[in-house]
């Protein structure tokens, strides 16, 4: 509530409009968050010629590596947007599984997190942060300035998501990644392939389509679209072109759709009339690339989809049954057996994974998961899960663990798997599969990233992808040896096996992902498959002469399989479009020859940080009041501060307010200061009379939020507590009828949730429960009586039909005294309108809600429609006094849409409802219309 009360709706929708800007690398798309680490942490930093690195002190020698990469790449990232030293802090997350990394403002900082994954890029993963999120810095500094400036970030932050699309954010980080290296997503062939996919299966997706997404299809995605876009945007119009983009757009800010016009000043075409350009010089080079890559067709083992299925990691592990981890956008993640006939049988669902990974063998198959901290969600940890296909029985065997990627060997003896620790060292480990100890750690002297391992039948060799900036590199240890198989090279390998006396992997040598084997004694290399679009994951099949894989298509993975017949090794036609910006930049790999200077560290106090003003507002609530405040978070997210002045219109009186969030400590403390005008009404004689009055509020909280998650269940528990003290300044006459103070009146609440995973397709939670328990009392203040409790209750049930939802809520309240008249429990639709007939009591409000059509239209510029969604409701209140079950006191149906507007990225929820209202109270339909938004 006290959060609600100083985070202004303008700065929520702000910040709708342009986080999504600045999310980086990774596939794990995120906001930037403002989640904590543990206290424990103990932090250092390194300052470095306008850098500020803050990182935990266990993570000092990758701390020191940063600082030297970051000051010797910089004037490179930055060239071609005239910025050769900037200045912003870096703070450096290690307690994380998940990698990503993002640059913002309010506060300026950028932030890496620092665990690599277990599939990306061939080279380093904190080169990798450092390139992509500098050229984020050169962006800003680009529309913005270095310098300093007299607290306008949250101004600017919002100018920038709303002036420029994401796409170009990306694709131009992008860009540069891929030109001033030896690696860089532009030159992965899986990364585009959703784009060639659709392109070549004659999919022309509308330009917001491919850059908002959709509920049904395979899109591009933003960061592929913007690297294409921006590629193109390099080769037709020179090295300076983004360059000359930001400047027009710095020097004329106050336009519509500002990025379309520019790009139209200098292309002669907006946004989308150059992205169908674009689409089509796409289409043509792959299309003659397609002509020159031999491919083959392969059957689909698995029921063809209606909207985007993925059947990851196909494994036959009996005749006519295939395992897969199956990812759709109308499903949550879960295993299935595909059988011979393709129908399916679901096992059970799982959480969220780094990157969709299981092995199986002898009847178990293993997993792993992320479990974020119950309270600091800045650690989660990456832990192994197991089920034994005889027992039934799923099974936990690592807690608090860091291990990624398990493979377990064909006997079931024998795990591997990759640990990495908080220093982000890298090791390959052997666990033991029936109590989760490690038996055995295999020496990673040169500490390079690992990825992927595989073990054979009886555990003796292991297999595994290392990364370094030397690129890609398949090993193979037997006997305590180390044999490289396939030397360093930009090539994405991943995923190798062992099956016969060889080992397949993942790899795209033809310009097409696609599966190959490579000879153990020999170290020859052959093509087992020539897939048109990609082919990943082989498992070997029972038979021993065929495997199985999955097959790239138009909606997604399939599963495929052929007779292993190894192929002579196609011609790379890969087409790269980032040609023309590296010959544009022409600086080679800005990685090598980096110094190894030894910088100065220091501890870094988190208390001695707490602020740091970085804005000064506009805010806009409810209560008819605008104002301005003042600013300040600090770099760890641990405490946030306001100060500011608001007007109330109503009232034309200015109100001074103050507040804080302290969330370091296991419980989040949060205090609010108001200085503020009040107005009010009371009786003498005959007479109505109006009082006015300054006074001082304050109010105090304390909340502990905690949550778990397990499998595919989220489990969350609020405990909070608050109280606060009223000063009122009254005039004399005034001051003989009202309380001068009000005493520190209590609250408290505890609230309980469950919920299962949800699919993109749903409207609502399957399964999922939540209660919660208020109680508000005024024990300080003898003159004010009475007390008020409150239970509110939600559950969520499966529909009729897949994605469909029902949802019952009831809830109670009892109250006396001077709180007789609080409402806090949820009310039926059109409340507000209708003229009550008794105090609120109770409530019962059933809700069918269902998805209708998933359109994806554009509309012009205007709106891309996502979907339509309709619901029926039913609600009760006071039962048993005013209404009964036959007869609701309102009920009707709405109907709703997911829309992008004005080609902005937050997803807008529009939707208008209907509501008849029982006959006792002579109330004609209401109609209301809802606004939302989501990220």
């Amino acid at each position: 509530m006290i959060l609600n009360n100083y985070y202004s709706k303008l700065k929520i929708s702000i910040l709708t409009i342009i986080s999504l800007s600045f999310i980086s690398i990774s596939s794990f798309s995120q906001i930037f968050d403002s989640e904590q680490s543990p206290l424990s942490v103990k932090w250092k930093q390194i300052k470095a010629n306008g850098f500020t690195i803050i990182y935990p002190t266990e993570f000092e020698n990758e701390a020191q590596r940063t600082a030297n990469t970051i000051n010797k790449i910089y004037p490179s990232v930055g060239q071609s947007l005239g910025s050769k030293k900037t200045s912003i802090p870096i703070v450096l997350q290690n307690r994380g599984s998940i990698a990503n990394g993002f640059v913002q403002l309010a506060p300026k900082k950028s932030q890496f997190y620092t665990t690599p994954p277990q599939q990306f890029d061939s080279q380093d993963w904190l080169n990798n942060l450092a390139v992509h999120e500098l050229r984020h810095v050169a962006q800003f500094d680009k529309i913005i300035g270095n310098k300093a400036h007299p607290f306008p970030e949250e101004i600017y932050f919002a100018y920038l998501g709303a002036a420029i699309p994401t796409w170009f954010f990306e694709g131009d980080a992008v860009s540069i990644e891929t030109s001033l290296t030896n690696a860089g997503r532009g030159r992965q062939p899986s990364w585009i392939m959703p784009f060639r996919t659709s392109l070549l299966s004659g999919k022309n997706f509308s330009y917001s389509k491919s850059y908002f997404g959709s509920n049904k299809d395979v899109t591009a995605g933003y960061y592929q679209l913007g690297y294409l876009m921006v590629s193109k945007l390099r080769e037709e119009f020179g090295r300076n072109i983004s360059d000359s983009l930001l400047t027009d757009i710095n020097k004329r800010p106050l336009r519509l759709y500002p990025f379309s016009q520019s790009l139209k000043k200098y292309t002669g075409k907006n946004t989308k009339t150059y992205y169908e350009h674009t689409a089509m010089q796409l289409k043509n080079e792959w299309q003659k690339q397609a002509g020159q890559t031999e491919s083959e067709n392969y059957l689909s083992l698995n029921r063809s989809a209606k909207y985007a299925s993925n059947y990851f990691l196909p494994t036959e592990i009996e005749e006519g049954k295939i395992l897969a981890l199956k990812q759709t956008k109308g499903e949550a993640p879960g295993f299935v057996l595909v059988n011979a006939d393709k129908s399916e049988e679901r096992l059970f669902k799982i959480a969220y994974q780094e990157q969709p990974w299981f092995s199986y063998n002898n009847g178990i198959l293993i997993w792993d998961e992320i479990r974020y901290d119950p309270r600091y969600k800045q650690r989660s940890y990456s832990v192994i899960c197991s089920y034994n296909f005889a027992t039934k029985a799923k099974t936990q065997i690592t807690f608090k663990t860091r291990l990624f990627s398990p493979s377990i060997s064909g006997d079931g003896k024998k795990i591997a798997a990759v640990q990495i620790d908080l220093s982000n060292k890298s090791n390959l480990v052997i666990i033991n599969p029936k109590d989760g100890k490690i038996t055995q750690t295999i020496p990673n002297p040169g500490n390079l990233i690992l990825q992927t391992p595989a073990l054979n039948i009886d555990g003796s060799k292991i297999s595994y992808i290392s990364v370094s900036e030397k690129g890609k590199a398949l090993w193979l240890v037997e006997n305590e040896k180390l044999t490289k198989l396939v030397p360093e090279t930009n090539q994405q390998l991943s995923r190798p096996i062992f099956f016969n006396d060889k080992i397949a992997f993942n790899a795209h040598t033809s310009g097409v992902d696609n599966i190959y084997e490579v000879d153990v004694v020999n170290k020859k290399i052959s093509a087992l498959t020539a897939s048109k679009f990609g082919a990943f994951n082989p498992s070997l099949a029972l038979d021993g002469k065929s495997i199985l894989f999955n097959n790239y298509g138009l909606m997604g993975y399939d599963i495929a399989k052929t007779i292993i017949n190894p192929k002579t090794i196609q011609e790379n036609n890969f087409v790269y479009f980032g040609a023309a910006a590296e010959r544009q930049e022409n600086t080679g790999n800005v990685f090598n020859d980096i110094p190894s200077k030894d910088y100065t560290s220091k501890s870094y106090r988190p208390l001695a940080h707490l602020f740091n003003f970085h804005s000064i507002s506009p805010t806009v609530d409810d209560d008819d009041r605008v104002g301005l405040q003042l600013k300040s978070n600090d770099l760890l997210n641990t405490m946030d501060f306001f100060t500011g002045v608001s007007y109330h219109s109503n009232l034309r009186k200015f109100e001074y307010n103050a507040g804080f969030t302290y969330k370091s400590l296991y419980p989040i403390l949060s205090a609010v200061f108001r200085n503020r005008p009040r107005m009010g009404f009371y009786r003498s004689g005959s007479n109505i009379n109006e009082a006015s009055w300054r006074e001082n509020f304050i109010d105090l909280k304390a909340i502990l939020p905690l949550s778990i998650n397990a499998y595919n269940h989220n489990y969350g528990f609020l405990g909070e507590i608050g109280t606060s003290y009223t000063q009122r300044n009254f005039a004399p006459k005034e001051a003989l009828l009202f309380s001068k103070t009000l005493k520190f009146p209590m609250s408290y609440k505890i609230s309980f949730s469950h919920s299962v995973r949800m699919a993109e397709r749903d409207v609502a939670p399957k399964w999922a429960q939540s209660i919660s328990f208020s109680y508000f009392n005024q024990p300080f203040d003898k003159r004010l009586t009475g007390d008020l409790m409150a239970f509110e209750s939600t559950f969520y049930f499966p529909g009729i039909a897949k994605n469909h939802s029902l949802t019952a809520s009831f809830n109670y309240q009892e109250s006396s005294g001077s709180l007789g008249f609080n409402n806090e429990i949820s009310t039926v639709y059109g409340y507000g309108q209708i003229k009550a007939k008794s105090l609120l009591r109770n409530t019962l409000l059933l809700n069918y809600r269902f998805p209708i059509a998933f359109p994806d239209a554009e509309i012009g510029s205007l709106a891309y429609i996502r979907n339509f969604r309709g619901g029926f409701f039913s609600h009760y209140e006071n039962i048993g006094n005013e209404t009964n079950l036959t007869e609701p006191k309102t009920f009707g149906l709405e109907l709703r849409s997911n829309v992008n507007l004005l080609r902005y990225q937050p997803v807008i929820d529009l939707g208008a409802r209907l509501v008849f209202v029982n006959k006792i109270y002579n109330q004609n339909p209401i109609l209301e219309f809802t606004f939302n938004y989501s990220f």
